[in-house]
């Protein structure tokens, strides 16, 4: 059902497209890629930087095509020197690609760290997307690659030239991936090339249909499903133990320079017997204004600004890739409402943004609450809700937003966009970190297995072995199988299997 949507979707589009007289527009997808992500050589101070050629058997045996290798060029440059290169770590990429063709399986070599770009920590010195000199160096190693890698067939291994952009502008994104594109064709022109989409994956990048690529998503939504508690992701801390399928209702409350889809958050229903809203801020970043106002009046406002040591916040967390305090209050402030309103908004009107993790409403004069959790899912726009009086004579709320099967699929409509402009999709990488419960993780992966297996897309868990993966993840509510030397979950592994 869901494939016969998309086509009737990918169709109504293609329809309202403007195509040259004659023009015969023709969907095409690579082959359908289903694998894993293999870390050895992701990041330069990672003790164990070798590839495993027991992995790559394995990942074969177990009847999976596909590997990614997220690199960081810094492995195999010499002594910090960025434009000389270090032959013994270049041959191990070398093996890497050969153990790949000897088990069948399709590599993708990725920069996740290149010359003058990264999301990772440290950043670079150079801006790749400004710096001339940074653009000139990361040219030389994809040319490098390229070949090194000549005449190897396409159907056996691809470049993937960025890891998952963030905040780019997309004229200077473009200018750069379209210049790496051209040199690596002028040397290989069948090379297949991998663009990840902008915001961390998550938005294609329409402008580049015409570029003859595939670009990567993610599958990492909903974040508090898939980072719940992982340490390196701001406020995830305060993240609820997520379920699956789930109600959500936002709590992220983006400033007046944020993209759409931004608002404030809306309760309706108000009684008279409502005298009191209680907020508990999350995170703040940087600088945020929170207005409170009823039937569109001023009740209150309260600026948050950030910054090193003690303050109203609980932890100082200092951004890197942001150069700002990003800060975690977990705290709770109460403003009195006037009597009569029926209607509740909170919004950020000055600033960057904040989270709000729980929402109270004191009710008959402080005898009882009605109070809700909230998600800080970022640029997740909040659902309007509704305050209800209860059969049993409490109160509760009607409103969020489920997160299911469906829901998921409809986030993949950015995506059907670009397919109808015939460019090709794959998912590059997915996956829940180990403190997600073992249940949850794996009814939310069968929906978006499910649903990438429907619209014919590939995809890459990250990782193999590791917090993600199939192989020793540490998960506590696990029964692992003893399998050569590692702890495997069986049950992921199935699921896999099947799509």
């Amino acid at each position: 059902m869901r494939w016969i949507r998309k086509m009737l979707w990918i169709g109504l589009v293609m329809a309202l497209q403007p195509c040259r007289a004659g023009e015969v527009v023709e969907q095409q997808q690579p082959t359908r890629w289903r694998g894993f992500n293999l870390q050895a050589k992701f990041n330069v101070g990672s003790s164990d930087r070798v590839f495993r050629e027991s992995d790559f058997r394995l990942i074969s045996e177990w009847g999976f095509n596909f590997v990614r290798l997220p690199m960081d060029y810094r492995c195999w440059i010499i002594d910090g020197d960025w434009e000389r290169f270090n032959e013994a770590e270049l041959k191990e990429i070398d093996d890497a690609v050969a153990m790949g063709r000897k088990y069948g399986l399709h590599v993708c070599l990725n920069f996740h760290r290149a010359p003058g770009y990264t999301v990772a920590r440290p950043a670079e010195a150079r801006d790749l997307w400004t710096d001339v000199e940074a653009q000139r160096v990361c040219l030389l190693h994809w040319e490098t690659f390229a070949k090194r890698y000549k005449g190897i067939p396409a159907k056996e291994l691809s470049f993937n030239l960025f890891n998952e952009p963030a905040e780019v502008a997309p004229e200077l994104h473009n200018r750069v991936v379209r210049k790496l594109v051209a040199a690596i064709r002028a040397i290989d022109p069948d090379r297949p090339i991998m663009v990840d989409g902008r915001s961390y994956g998550r938005e294609p990048w329409l402008e580049l249909a015409d570029l003859d690529v595939i670009q990567a998503t993610r599958g990492y939504t909903p974040m508090n499903v898939s980072h719940y508690r992982a340490g390196w992701v701001t406020g995830s801390d305060q993240m609820p133990t997520p379920s699956w399928p789930q109600v959500r209702i936002s709590g992220w409350l983006g400033g007046p320079h944020k993209a759409e889809p931004r608002g404030p958050l809306v309760v309706v229903g108000l009684s008279s017997a409502v005298n009191k809203v209680r907020v508990r801020v999350g995170t703040v970043s940087n600088r945020a204004k929170l207005q409170v106002r009823g039937d569109g009046a001023l009740i209150a406002e309260k600026l948050f600004e950030c910054g090193p040591g003690e303050g109203e916040w609980k932890r100082a967390v200092y951004s890197e890739r942001y150069d700002i305090y990003q800060n975690v209050y977990d705290r709770d402030y109460t403003f009195q409402l006037p009597e009569g309103i029926e209607r509740l908004e909170l919004e950020v009107v000055d600033g960057d943004w904040l989270t709000l993790t729980e929402l109270g409403l004191e009710v008959e004069g402080g005898e009882s609450e009605a109070a809700i959790d909230l998600q800080g899912d970022y640029g997740i726009k909040p659902q309007p809700l509704q305050l209800v009086e209860l059969a049993d004579g409490g109160w509760g709320y009607l409103g969020g937003r489920l997160d299911d099967r469906d829901w998921l699929w409809r986030s993949m409509t950015p995506w059907f966009l670009l397919e109808a402009r015939d460019g090709r999709v794959m998912v590059g990488e997915f996956g829940a970190y180990r403190e997600t419960p073992h249940e949850v993780v794996i009814r939310w992966m069968e929906d978006m297995l499910a649903n990438w297996k429907d619209a014919g897309w590939g995809w890459a868990l990250w990782e193999f072995r590791g917090s993600f993966g199939v192989l020793d993840s540490g998960r506590k509510d696990v029964e692992y199988e003893d399998f050569q030397g590692h702890k495997l979950d069986r049950k992921m592994l199935e699921l896999l299997q099947r799509y």
